[in-house]
Order: structure tokens, then sequence, then C-alpha cells
């Protein structure tokens, strides 16, 4: 029986071996990419080949993949200076760099008139909800749902959208902007030109072996049915957490979600402390996004979904994967009911 079991895959999915060996081929390599003899071009045709990679998984042939150090950086460089508008449950990187003033209803789901003045995530990372994506829309974010869901960039819609590698178990510290022919963007990075003028510096070749191989990958495993096995596995542990306690809320559960996330809601039973109760117990979960430093606190997304402080407080998110067993779910359901029986002891 494993020690640990890992269920924070929306946080950031395991490294995959393909991105591991590519990662390890090109170190190897000492070549910038940009110098133009043969070691600056073997290290420039990694960088192009892990382009094009990306461009196919992702369904967008054709356009513009612009790297980036992550889905942050990308959406700084995308958002700088547009004075876009979005709802309010989108990820900290757009909230900061938008008006996040758009209307959401009790399913998390945004309403939007106007598209071309939009940004929208086409999933949530912390509830999972899967968003209809409007035509024309400036910017799509589907951090989360590349690799989970059959989604293509060229039929989206969109001017432009977001990807992160270690989402599809590629490395951490490596995205990508992903723009429509003839988008207009605004270096926010100056310096030599280097991808296509819009993201100066040298490239993290690395890094981007290893996006490129992840992205391969994670497209392989979607066009497989990986995923349909893990919704499954979803299904069983929301089935048994339902039946140890009738006052948990499975958030987002009617409207259509990731096959791999479930957001739940035990109304007085403080997510951190479901968090570190877990964490002792062996697994690891979260009390929604990874990225507040460390921080643990009410959900932002399920107050802008319109629940109160204390269930906003009270929400873990459970993210599973490919490796994700029966077992494994088995045991966290256990677990999870025995710390939650204790809680209502104590409440008592």
């Amino acid at each position: 029986m494993k020690d640990r079991v890992y269920l924070d895959w929306n946080a950031t999915a395991p490294l995959r071996p393909e991105a591991r060996a590519a990662m390890i081929a090109a170190m190897d390599l000492a070549g910038n990419p940009s110098s133009v003899h043969a070691e600056g071009r073997a290290a420039k045709a990694i960088v192009e080949r892990a382009r094009a990679q990306v461009a196919a998984a992702l369904g967008a042939e054709g356009a513009d993949i612009v790297f980036t150090s992550g889905a942050t950086e990308a959406a700084a460089l995308a958002l700088a200076g547009r004075g876009l508008r979005s709802g309010a449950v989108e990820h900290d990187a757009v909230i900061a760099n938008v008006t996040p003033d758009l209307p959401v209803d009790r399913s998390g789901r945004v309403a939007i008139s106007d598209p071309g003045t939009c940004v929208l995530q086409l999933a949530n990372s912390e509830t999972g909800v899967v968003q209809d994506l409007p035509a024309g829309l400036a910017l799509c974010d589907a951090t989360q749902a590349w690799g989970k869901l059959p989604v293509a960039f060229n039929w989206a819609g969109a001017q432009m959208a977001l990807a992160s590698a270690h989402k599809l178990g590629g490395p951490k510290g490596v995205g990508a902007l992903i723009l429509r022919r003839g988008t207009d963007i605004a270096a926010q990075i100056k310096g030599g030109g280097q991808e296509m003028g819009r993201r100066a510096g040298t490239e993290n070749v690395i890094g981007i072996a290893g996006f490129g191989a992840a992205a391969a990958a994670a497209a392989r495993d979607l066009a497989d049915g990986v995923w349909a096995r893990v919704e499954t596995l979803r299904n069983i542990l929301e089935n048994g957490l339902a039946a140890a306690s009738d006052q948990t809320i499975f958030v987002g559960k009617e409207a259509p979600r990731l096959p791999n996330t479930s957001c739940i809601a035990t109304p007085g039973w403080k997510g951190e402390t479901q968090v570190m109760a877990m964490d002792l117990a062996g697994f690891a979960i979260s009390a929604g996004s990874a990225c507040s430093s460390g921080k643990v606190r009410e959900s932002r997304v399920l107050r802008a979904m319109g629940y109160d402080a204390v269930t906003a407080g009270s929400a873990i998110r459970v993210s599973l994967g490919p490796a994700t067993t029966e077992e494994d779910i088995g045991r966290f359901i256990d677990a999870w009911t025995d710390a939650q029986r204790k809680f209502r002891a104590r409440a008592a």
C-alpha cells in the first residue's frame, strides 16, 4: 500500500516520463537557440519541435505560440492595458489584469454579452465548472481544461488563450500564450527579440522541450479515453462522501465539470482543518487554488457564486489524475469520513 496518495492534480500534475526524457536530452545541448552555428541550430530545433507539439495538442495549428515562464506571465502579457472584463471566478493571474464585474450564477457560470471585451476560463480550477465559450472571446483561459477536455483553440473562437506545462504533466516554470494570427500584443519583457519579438530573453530550452513532450502525451491520453475512467472514480468519491454526510455540498455538481475535480464543502468544518487532517492521514488535497503563496483562506470563487462565508471557508478541492486508483479513492473516503465524524463529535 502506498504511504501517500496525491489528489491535487489541478495544482500541478506529476512530471510525465516523456517530459522527463525530453528534458534530459535537451540538457546535453550546449547551444543558444539564437546562435546560427550548428549547436545553436540544434537548440532552436528543440524549441520549434516543442512549439509544433504544443500547437498540435492544443488544436492551434497556424496560430502563434509564444513561450513564457507560465500561464501567469502569459496572462499579464496578453491582458496588459487592454481594459478587459471577467467574472470574479477567474484565476488570480487573470483577476489582477481585468475588471471582474461580470455576473456569476450559483452554478459558477459567467454571463457574457460582449465577448470581444471579455476574458473567460474554460474550466475553473477550484470547482471544475466548465463554461460555454462564446464566439469572438478576447481571451480564453484554458489552463485547467487542456489535456482533460476535447477542446481546440482553432474552433474555440477566442483571439488569445493561456496554457501551462505543469498542468499537463510538464515541468513547472514554462507556459504559453496562444495568439490568433494578426492579434497584436505589446511585449512586456523587451530585449533581444526572441519569441517573434513578443517575449525577449533566451528561451528555456529544457522546460520548453518538456512542455512539448507533455502536451503530446496529454493529447494521446485524452484520445485514449483516460479521463473517462478518472470521471468514474470522481463519481465514486462523491457518492461515498455523500453517503457519509448529508450536510456536505458538492459545488457546481449541477453544471458541466472537469472529469477529475470535486469541490466539497461541509459548512462549519474549515477547509484548512480538513487539508491538515487529510495530510496527516496521507492524502494531498487543497482548499482551492494553489497560487496563493501557501495561504489557506475562504474561497473567493465560492463567494462569487453566492455561497456564504462559512461555506466558502469550508471548501476543499480533491482533484484526481490518470494515476489515481479505486483503492486510493476508497482509502480517502474512509479517512475523510473518520475525520468528519470526529469533527461532528467535537462540535456537538
